[in-house]
C-alpha cells in the first residue's frame, strides 16, 4: 500500500508542476504540442487544438512538449510562437512556472489540513476527552518496541486494575505500580485493535536507572479545527517556514559536501520515501497531506538549483543569453543537461543504495 500512495502522490506532484508549464506556455503565446499524463510508451491521446493530450503507460507523473523549446523548430514555417523564439521574460516565466505551482499546490494543502483539523500535542489538563494518547516514540529494544509508532492505547491492564483511555500520567504512574509485573496493553493501528503483554523494565532511563519504563514516549493528541481564512493564513506561515527550513537544509547540506562532512544517511531516496510515505499515512489523512506538502516544496527548492537538466538550470540558461545578447547553441545546451541528469541519475542510485543499506 506504501508503494502504491508513493506513486500516486509523485504522479499528482509533477502533473501540478508540468501543468504550471502548460499553462504559463499557452498564456505567453508558445505551441505546446502535447501535454503528457504518465510517461511513455503512449496509450492514446486526444487532440484538442494545436495541442495533443496523451495518456502514457507509466503512471509517474507528467510532461509538457513545447515546440522549439530544444531549438529544434522548423525553419521553414514561421517560429515565432517557439519557444526559443519569445521574449525572454515568456521563457523565464515558463521555467518557473512549475516550480511556482508546487509552491501553491503546497499552500493549498497546508491550509486543507488546518481546516480538515490538524492533530495536535495538547496539555493532558486541558484535553478534551475526543483526545487519544498516542505512542510518538519507542526505545529500540524497549519492552514497548513491539508497539508501531503512532499506535492509540486504549487501555492498560495490570495485576487486578484497568484503565480505559489512560492519560501519560496515568499510564506513567500504572507502570510504576506495577513494577516488573506483566502489563497487558490495548492499542489501535493501521485500523486494528491489537494488544500485546509485556514487563516494564530497570535501567532504561539514564536520568533514572531504578525507575520501571517500557520504553514508550507518549502524548495527548486530538484534532484541532481551523476556520478558513485562520486556515490559509497558517498554511502560508507553513509554506514559507517549509521554505526556508529546505532552503537552509539543502544548502547547508551542499556546503558540508565540499569539505567532505556531509551526512548523506539522513537524505531519503525514493526507497526512504516509501517507508516515510507509508509511515505519514499510518497517522491519517491530514499527516499524509502535509507530509506531500513538504514533498512539494522540496521538489520546487530542488528545481530551482541553477543545475543542468532542473528548471533552474535552464534559467540561468535564459539569464545568459539575456546578458550577453546571444543564443546558447541548442546542442551544447543538450549536451550540458545531458551531463546533469546523468549526475542527477549518479545522485540517485547513491542515495538509493543508501536506503537500501539502511533496510539490512
Amino acid at each position: 500500500m506504501s508503494v502504491i500512495i508513493f506513486f500516486l502522490v509523485l504522479f499528482v506532484l509533477v502533473l501540478v508542476h508540468e501543468w504550471g508549464h502548460f499553462i504559463v506556455a499557452k498564456k505567453t503565446g508558445m505551441r505546446v504540442d502535447e501535454f503528457g499524463i504518465g510517461f511513455p510508451p503512449k496509450l492514446f491521446g486526444i487532440k484538442r487544438g494545436e495541442t495533443e493530450y496523451t495518456f502514457n503507460a507509466l503512471p509517474i507523473g507528467g510532461f509538457v512538449k513545447i515546440w522549439g523549446e530544444n531549438g529544434d523548430e522548423d525553419n521553414n514555417v514561421d517560429t515565432s510562437r517557439a519557444f526559443s523564439s519569445r521574449p525572454k521574460w515568456a521563457q523565464a516565466l515558463v521555467l518557473i512556472a512549475g516550480i511556482v505551482m508546487n509552491i501553491l499546490f503546497a499552500w493549498f494543502l497546508f491550509s486543507l489540513t488546518y481546516m480538515i483539523g490538524v492533530q495536535s500535542v495538547v496539555d493532558e489538563a486541558t484535553a478534551s476527552p475526543q483526545a487519544d494518547l498516542y505512542v510518538t516514540s519507542v526505545i529500540p529494544d524497549s519492552p514497548a518496541s513491539v508497539m508501531p509508532v503512532g499506535s492509540v492505547v486504549t487501555e492498560i491492564s495490570f495485576l487486578d486494575e484497568s484503565i480505559t483511555t489512560p492519560t501519560p500520567t496515568e499510564f506513567s504512574e500504572a507502570i510504576q505500580r506495577a513494577e516488573g509485573n506483566e502489563v497487558s496493553i490495548n492499542y489501535a493501528s493501521g485500523g486494528q485493535d491489537n494488544s500485546v503483554v509485556i514487563s516494564p523494565q530497570q535501567g532504561l532511563s539514564e536520568d533514572d536507572p531504578d525507575r520501571y519504563i517500557v520504553g514508550a514516549s507518549l502524548a495527548m493528541v486530538e484534532v484541532v479545527k481551523q476556520p478558513f481564512f485562520t486556515a490559509v493564513a497558517e498554511g502560508f506561515k507553513s509554506t514559507v517556514g517549509g521554505i526556508k527550513a529546505i532552503t537552509l537544509g539543502l544548502f547547508s547540506l551542499i556546503s558540508q559536501a565540499f569539505i567532505g562532512e556531509a551526512d548523506f544517511s539522513q537524505v531519503a531516496g525514493p526507497i526512504g520515501i516509501v517507508g516515510l510515505v507509508g509511515e505519514a499515512a499510518t497517522f491519517g489523512v491530514t499527516a499524509l497531506l502535509t507530509f506531500t506538502a513538504i514533498i512539494s516544496l522540496n521538489l520546487a527548492v530542488i528545481n530551482l538549483l541553477p543545475f543542468p537538466a532542473l528548471d533552474g538550470g535552464r534559467l540561468l540558461f535564459v539569464a545568459i543569453e539575456a546578458m550577453t545578447g546571444k543564443t546558447i547553441p541548442p546542442e551544447w545546451a543538450g549536451r550540458l543537461n545531458l551531463v546533469g541528469f546523468a549526475i542527477l541519475m549518479l545522485l540517485m542510485i547513491a542515495v538509493t543504495y543508501n536506503d537500501i543499506l539502511r533496510l539490512l
